[in-house]
């Protein structure tokens, strides 16, 4: 059973978390986190990390040919 079944909040505001990621990542992609190895988000600043994460996924795409 993992942090989010449990009931972990999001880092950002509080309310459920749905995912957890990379607290690295998520600093990058300008979220202010703790310094915790890993960052619970919720659905709606997930959604928003998406769509600040597309380009340089896209690039990464390109760049490697998958």
């Amino acid at each position: 059973m993992g942090r989010i079944e449990k009931g972990a909040k999001c880092n950002v505001c509080g309310k459920e978390a749905v995912r957890s990621i990379s607290a690295d990542k998520v600093k990058a992609a300008g979220f202010s986190v703790g310094s915790e190895k890993r960052a619970y988000l919720c659905k709606d600043h997930y959604k928003e990390y998406k769509k600040k994460t597309k380009k340089d996924k896209t690039l990464d795409k390109w760049r490697y040919g998958h």
